[in-house]
C-alpha cells in the first residue's frame, strides 16, 4: 500500500478518533453543547499527521511492521497528543471556547493509537496473506531460511522482504543463542538451534539456507555447511567481516561458501582507528597486488589525506585505482607506474609526493620461480627494499610497515632469505633514522590471483587431478583482508624497528584444503582424485612464524606479536652483504649469490629441506 493513501487513511483516522473520543465522555448529541470539538477537529487533523511525517511514519514500507515501528508509532502518537493538549490549554486561556475536557485529550490518544497501529497491522497481515497465495501460485521462487539471527541475519531478513523481485522468501531463522529462541526477530520467528537446521528445513519445504553470521568462526560455518549438506539443501554465506569493512550487508553480498569461510578465524577488532594514517598522504608499493591492493581499499576506508598506488604492471594498478574510486570518491587518488629496482626514479617518486606512511608490499614471492631466477629476487625483495627505505629516509616519511613472510624463517629458498634481508634492512634503517619503521610477518593468504586454492580451483573445473605436493605439507592460512586488517593494526604499534608476526592459528594441511575445495564444488575425490607431485626445490614440508631462540610476545592488538630475542644482524653487515648480492645479481653470479646469504643468514639451508 502506497504511503499516499496511508497518509488518506490517517486523516479519516484521526477524525474519527477525534468524534469517538466526544462521544465516549459525553454522547452521541454532544456537538449541540460543545462548540469546541469543531476547532480540536480541524486542529486535530492538521497537527497529527504533520507529526506523524515529522517521524517517518510515511517513509517506512508498513508490509513489513516490526516492533521498532511500533515503538515510533507510539512516540508519534504520543508527541501528537501533547500537542493537543497544549492547543486545549491555549484556547481555554485565550477563550477560544468556554470549556473542554482532559478526558477528551486522553480518549482521543488511546483511540488514534488503536487505529493508526491496527491499520499498520492490516496493511502487514494482507501482505503476507498475499505473498504466501503468490509462494502457492509459484511466483516467489525459493523458501529461505536465515542461519543467524543477529544484526546480518536480520537486516537480509528485511532486503528479502522489501524486495519480491529477488524471489526470495524468508521462513525465518535458526540460531544457537537461547535468549533469541522461539522470539521474533524483523518479523520472522527464531524456529529453532542450528542443529536443528535439518528438520525444520524438511518441515518448512526451504529451498536454500543463507548463511548470515559474518563474525562466526570458520569452525561454525563448517558446521552449518555440514548441516546444510545433510539436509541436502543449497546455501549461500555473507562475507566475513573483514570483507565488509568499507561495505554493508545486503542481499547483493550473498555468495557460495567458499574455503575462506571455512578457514575464518574468531573475529579481532574491527572497529580499532587506524589513526595513522588519518589526513596523512600514503604511499603502497606493490598497490596492485592482492595485498597491496586490499591495503589500498582499506588504507582508504580509513580517512587518508590522499592515497598513492605505486606500482609496475599498469593493469593491476588501474585496476587498484579504478577500486578507489568506486568504493572512495571523496579519497584522493594517485597512481604512479614505477618499478622500485629503479632507485633514482623511486628517488623522484617520493622527493614529489612526500609521503608521510608507506606500505611496502612490492614483491617477487613464487619460491619454486625465484629458484630459478635468483638474480630477480635479490635485485627486486633486497634491493628494491633498500631503495624504498633509503628514499623514505631522504623525505622525511614518518612511518614505514614492510610485509613479510614466514618463509624467511630460517629459510630454505632464495625467495625466502631475501625477505628475511628485506627485514634486516628496514630494522637496520630504524636503528639508525629513529623512525617508526617496522616489517609484518604473515603466512599464505587465501584468494590471492596466483595462490594454491585458484590451482586447486582450476584444476577441478577441469576435472582433476589435484596436484599436492606432499600428503603431510602444511601450511599457515589467513584471508587477505584478514591478515591486511591486522598488518595496519601492527603499523600503528611500531615506534621503530620491530618485527611483527601475525597469530594465524593453527597450520592447516594441503591435502585437506584440497578435499575441502572438491567437496564445495559438489563433488568427491572418487569425481576429482588428489595425486601427490613431490615437494619442490625451496619448499618446507612445515612453515614456522618464529626462529629458534625467538618468542612472540603480545601486544595491545590481539593476534599480532612482537618477535623479542638475540639482535639479527651487526651494524654494517646489512649494507656490505646487500652490495655484495647487488652486484652478484647484476652479474649472473648465481654462486655468490648463494655465498652472500648464507654470511647473513647462518640459518638458511638453501634446497627445500635442512642439511
Amino acid at each position: 500500500m502506497k504511503n499516499r493513501y496511508v497518509l488518506i487513511a490517517d486523516i479519516v483516522l484521526v477524525a474519527l478518533a477525534a468524534f469517538a473520543a466526544f462521544t465516549a465522555r459525553f454522547d452521541f448529541s454532544f456537538h449541540e453543547r460543545r462548540p469546541e470539538f469543531l476547532p480540536y477537529l480541524l486542529v486535530a487533523i492538521l497537527l497529527k499527521p504533520a507529526v506523524f511525517l515529522l517521524f517517518g511514519l510515511y517513509r517506512r514500507y508498513w508490509q513489513y511492521t516490526s516492533i521498532q515501528d511500533v515503538a515510533v508509532i507510539v512516540a508519534a502518537i504520543a508527541t501528537s497528543s501533547l500537542g493537543m493538549t497544549v492547543f486545549v490549554m491555549v484556547g481555554l486561556s485565550r477563550e477560544w471556547f468556554y470549556e473542554s475536557s482532559r478526558v477528551v485529550v486522553l480518549n482521543d490518544l488511546f483511540i488514534t493509537l488503536v487505529l493508526v497501529a491496527g491499520l499498520r497491522v492490516v496493511i502487514r497481515t494482507v501482505h503476507e496473506s498475499t505473498t504466501r497465495k503468490a509462494l502457492a501460485r509459484g511466483i516467489v521462487n525459493r523458501r529461505v531460511l536465515i542461519a543467524g539471527a543477529g544484526a546480518a541475519g536480520t537486516m537480509v531478513a528485511r532486503e528479502m522482504a522489501r524486495n519480491p523481485q529477488l524471489g526470495l522468501f524468508p521462513i525465518g531463522f535458526v540460531d544457537d543463542d537461547p535468549n533469541k529462541r522461539s522470539k521474533k526477530m524483523a518479523g520472522l520467528a527464531v524456529l529453532g538451534s542450528l542443529q536443528a537446521l535439518p528438520d525444520i528445513v524438511r518441515a518448512f519445504h526451504v529451498d536454500e539456507v543463507v548463511i548470515a553470521m559474518p563474525t562466526a568462526p570458520g569452525a561454525k560455518l563448517r558446521e552449518v555447511l555440514a548441516l546444510c549438506n545433510e539436509a541436502g539443501v543449497k546455501s549461500q554465506v555473507i562475507p566475513g567481516v573483514f570483507e565488509l569493512l568499507a561495505g554493508k550487508v545486503g542481499v547483493n553480498r550473498l555468495r557460495n561458501v567458499e574455503i575462506s569461510d571455512l578457514l575464518r578465524r574468531n573475529t579481532a577488532d574491527t572497529t580499532a582507528p587506524i589513526d595513522f594514517v588519518r589526513g596523512r598522504a600514503v604511499l603502497v608499493t606493490g598497490a596492485g597486488g592482492s595485498i597491496g591492493s586490499e591495503l589500498v581499499r582499506q588504507v582508504a576506508n580509513a580517512a587518508p589525506a590522499c592515497v598513492v598506488l605505486m606500482g609496475h604492471g599498469e593493469n593491476s594498478i588501474f585496476d587498484a585505482q579504478a577500486l578507489v574510486g568506486a568504493e572512495f570518491p571523496a579519497v584522493r587518488c594517485e597512481a604512479i607506474i614505477a618499478d622500485i629496482r629503479d632507485r633514482q626514479r623511486i628517488g623522484q617518486i617520493f622527493a614529489r609526493v612526500r609521503p608521510a606512511v608507506v606500505f611496502h608490499a612490492a614483491a617477487h614471492k613464487h619460491v619454486p620461480l625465484m629458484e630459478d631466477n635468483p638474480e630477480e629476487a635479490i635485485t627486486n625483495n633486497v634491493v628494491g627494499t633498500r631503495n624504498v627505505v633509503e628514499a623514505a629516509i631522504e623525505h622525511g616519511v614518518e612511518r614505514l610497515v614492510q610485509i613479510s613472510t614466514d618463509k624467511a624463517v630460517s629459510p630454505t629458498s632464495v625467495m625466502g632469505a631475501s625477505k628475511r634481508i628485506a627485514e634486516l634492512i628496514v630494522q637496520q634503517a630504524a636503528r639508525r633514522s629513529g623512525r617508526a619503521f617496522v616489517s609484518v610477518r604473515f603466512g599464505n593468504v587465501l584468494g590471492s590471483r596466483d595462490s594454491v586454492v585458484n590451482t586447486f580451483k582450476k584444476q577441478i573445473e577441469r576435472g582433476g587431478p589435484v596436484t599436492v605436493t606432499h600428503p603431510q605439507m602444511t601450511r599457515f592460512f589467513m584471508t587477505i583482508p584478514e591478515a591486511v586488517h591486522l598488518v595496519l593494526q601492527a603499523g600503528g604499534l611500531g615506534t621503530g624497528g620491530e618485527l611483527f608476526v601475525l597469530e594465524m592459528g593453527e597450520p592447516v594441511r594441503i591435502v585437506d584444503l584440497a578435499e575441502d575445495l572438491i567437496r564445495l564444488s559438489g563433488l568427491s575425490t572418487d569425481d576429482v582424485p588428489i595425486v601427490f607431485s613431490g615437494v619442490r626445490p625451496g619448499e618446507k614440508l612445515h612453515e614456522a612464524l618464529l626462529e629458534d631462540g625467538l618468542r612472540g610476545v603480545p601486544t595491545a592488538v590481539t593476534d599480532v606479536l612482537q618477535v623479542s630475542g638475540p639482535a639479527q644482524a651487526p651494524e654494517g653487515d646489512v649494507d656490505a652483504v646487500v652490495l655484495r648480492l647487488e652486484v652478484a645479481a647484476r652479474e649472473g653470479d648465481r654462486q655468490a649469490i648463494f655465498t652472500e646469504l648464507s654470511r647473513l643468514i647462518p640459518s638458511f639451508r638453501p634446497g627445500g629441506q635442512p642439511r
